[in-house]
């Protein structure tokens, strides 16, 4: 099978796929739709470990941008690896990439830009004195919620963030027991659907 995996004509095609599905955002590029159109002769045993080597190696000059001396430094490194790639398949991945470097870098600015907003807070602060029995205070101080999404999109987020007390080392256990059920309690009213985070003092 390992002349199926030389054919520069397939390879070219896979890399367009992996574009698709890692820079691009494609829905649908599914490692059996690439090994069926593509490698239909290859076994999937012997199609995956191929996929995943093309996918490291395009991620590796996606990520580091290179220009073509790093390309050509990095895929002449490759064939020299041991299980590395061939020569005919090196050729291909530069014209590939020399094609598409410029499509892919505008595609990965555009995913690490952050055009998100805040669209609601509440919060809630409890002032509470100092408890005669306890050294410390154990209750929630502070809770604070951020709704978090594109401007015009339904689709949205919710981080919520508890700030709280907590009990030092020298604590007796039910206090520390109480502690612990009184935040357990509060975690249950939190959506699972909700970032969380809780800082303690």
């Amino acid at each position: 099978m390992a002349a199926e995996l030389e054919s520069s004509k397939c390879l070219s095609g896979l890399l367009s796929g992996l574009a698709q599905d890692t820079f691009y955002g494609h829905p649908g590029i599914t490692e059996e739709l690439l090994r069926s159109q593509l490698y239909p002769e290859v076994s999937l045993e012997e199609f995956r470990p191929f996929l995943a080597k093309m996918k490291g190696i395009l991620k590796s000059i996606a990520s580091a941008d290179m220009d073509f001396n790093q390309l050509e430094a990095f895929l002449t490194a490759q064939t020299k690896k041991q299980g590395g790639i061939t020569s005919e398949q090196a050729a291909v991945i530069s014209k590939f990439w020399k094609s598409h470097k410029t499509k892919i870098r505008e595609s990965l600015m555009n995913q690490s830009c952050w055009d998100r907003g805040l669209r609601g807070l509440s919060w809630r602060v409890d002032g509470k004195s100092q408890s005669r029995h306890s050294a410390q205070i154990h209750t929630p101080v502070a809770i604070m919620e951020l709704e978090i999404g594109r401007s015009g999109q339904a689709n949205h987020s919710v981080s919520m963030v508890i700030q709280v007390y907590t009990p030092t080392s020298k604590a007796e256990e039910a206090e520390v027991e109480r502690f612990y059920g009184d935040l357990q309690d509060l975690l249950e009213l939190t959506p699972k659907k909700d970032v969380l985070f809780i800082i303690g003092h």
